[in-house]
């Protein structure tokens, strides 16, 4: 109720995504509070978050570390937790609400908090022209002779993969956010409403806009696409079996399978490989960072170098091979 009715550090109410995290994280200290005695610094044994003192903090914190703290996927998903640095931010409101409510002392404030970095994330791997260009291939290659729900669907969803959006983004689109005349669609902020001026526009490629052409045909007959069904969905990306819009795993099925029959290693690819991939096509391409970061939607240039890392030595001896002889 307290975070309902304030605001965070941007002057924003807070996203009902982000109270669930913070109330989960209070839920997590509270749960390990209740389970073998703890005793704070001054002897006092802990039963309630106003007896949870720096000291006590501290040994939640490395207790959570040592017990959940995995390192992150590329993708962000597999059960990933976010690491103890990410409970740390999440805990950090409740504690500024108990000292605002219960002038309970902050320990974020104490100089002997103990404060833990973001889990190393692993190298991703750029993937190569051959593999996508094999993928789209065992998806019909964007054939109007291949009219089955299914591979058409597929084939338009690695088309809209190589466009650079996350996997989250691609889930979330609905039929309203595709401009194929003007080659282009929109991704409105995952965090924020749809009626949000925010919205990033995507340039997309000729064959795309052809692919999702195809797909919106195919998806007409679909019974969740028919107006008079009262399951009728908005969403873009429409499942099989005609339950519900398309979701993270069968997304994440889906390129794995795609690649397993091109002759690839299902284990090299998922995707958010898509992600890397775009920004190292486009980088190699001679667009600038400037307009790389703003079609992704990046404010820091750090998310430009993350992006770009995997093959950033590559562009930089193609540049300069590109030069010639200079003497």
């Amino acid at each position: 109720m307290h975070l309902e009715t304030t605001t965070n550090k941007h002057g924003r109410p807070f996203q009902r995504t982000t109270i669930n995290a913070y109330v989960n994280a209070g839920k997590a200290l509270s749960a390990w509070i209740g389970s073998p005695a703890h005793v704070n610094a001054v002897g006092v044994a802990v039963q309630s978050f106003t007896d949870v003192d720096t000291s006590t903090a501290n040994a939640f914190f490395r207790w959570w570390y040592q017990t959940k703290d995995v390192p992150k996927s590329q993708d962000g998903q597999g059960g990933y937790t976010g690491g103890v640095s990410t409970t740390q931010r999440n805990l950090r409101a409740l504690f500024v609400y108990l000292s605002e409510e219960y002038d309970h002392p902050n320990p974020y404030l104490d100089p002997k908090f103990h404060r833990y970095a973001a889990p190393q994330l692993g190298k991703p791997k750029t993937l190569s022209e051959e593999f996508i260009n094999d993928c789209l291939a065992i998806t019909g290659n964007g054939s109007p002779r291949v009219r089955d729900f299914l591979t058409v669907r597929d084939h338009a969803l690695l088309r809209v993969l190589t466009e650079g959006l996350r996997a989250e983004e691609v889930l979330n689109l609905r039929v309203q956010d595709l401009d194929l005349p003007g080659h282009t669609l929109i991704v409105v902020p995952l965090q924020g409403d749809r009626n949000s001026t925010d919205g990033r526009v995507i340039p997309l490629q000729p064959k795309t806009v052809k692919a999702l052409t195809r797909y919106l045909r195919v998806r007409q007959d679909h019974v969740l696409a028919n107006s008079e069904n009262p399951n009728a969905t908005p969403f873009l990306w429409l499942g099989t079996r005609s339950r519900r819009p398309l979701r993270y795993m069968a997304l994440y099925r889906m390129v794995k399978k795609r690649a397993a029959e091109a002759g690839y290693d299902p284990g090299a690819v998922t995707p958010h490989s898509f992600c890397h991939t775009w920004a190292d096509d486009l980088l190699s391409a001679g667009i600038s960072g400037e307009n790389v970061m703003a079609v992704r939607g990046w404010k820091s240039p750090a998310m430009l170098r993350r992006y770009g890392a995997d093959m950033a030595s590559q562009r930089a001896v193609n540049a300069v091979h590109a030069l010639g002889d200079r003497y």
